[in-house]
């Protein structure tokens, strides 16, 4: 049976095939990436359509993910299967400490500064290494229409999240 759509977050993409007996590559956006393994069943989405999969098989070459899916035993079945995107309940997702947020939880909240002025929304993150990124894109309530990149360091620019008002408080200012 398939989750209501708004249950579902994307844990990856199928980016290939391998060999000839129906293994397909993955892309995984969890981390560490094979934590994508761990989260069934799969919502596979492609052309508009939303099913859910089978993995039969798995196996890891470094920090590749291949599976074969349940009655895929060739290169046509499994090329058939690239370029659709892999889902999962969001329920499935461990409860995180205090003060700790899944990256999708903190996308489309609003974004303001300590001077009163909204910056916009998050429309993603970004990983630098270093720390992540949010990417803030403006909207109608915005001071102005310019994209801000806010690096996501507790408590030097980001004060305060909190997911009941949608919201971020930063201290950045409209000039940064």
């Amino acid at each position: 049976m398939l989750a209501p759509e708004d249950a579902l977050i994307q844990v990856g993409s199928i980016v290939g095939v391998h060999g000839i007996k129906g293994w397909i590559k993955l892309f995984s956006y969890t981390d560490p990436a094979e934590q994508i393994l761990s989260y069934y069943p799969w919502h596979v989405r492609q052309n508009g359509k939303t099913v859910a999969i089978e993995v039969a098989e798995v196996r890891q070459q470094g920090k590749k993910i291949q599976v074969r899916l349940k009655d895929n035993h060739d290169r046509n079945q499994a090329e058939a299967w690239v370029g659709a995107t892999i889902w999962t309940e969001k329920t499935y997702f461990p409860q995180l400490p205090e003060g700790e947020f899944y990256w999708h939880e903190l996308i489309g909240l609003t974004v303001d500064n300590t001077d009163g002025e909204t910056l916009g929304t998050v429309a993603r993150l970004v990983e630098t290494g270093a720390n992540d990124v949010l990417v803030v894109e403006p909207i109608n309530e915005s001071i102005d229409d310019l994209q801000r990149l806010i690096p996501y360091v507790e408590p030097q620019f980001v004060l305060k999240v909190d997911l009941e008002t949608r919201s971020i408080l930063v201290n950045w200012s409209k000039d940064y």
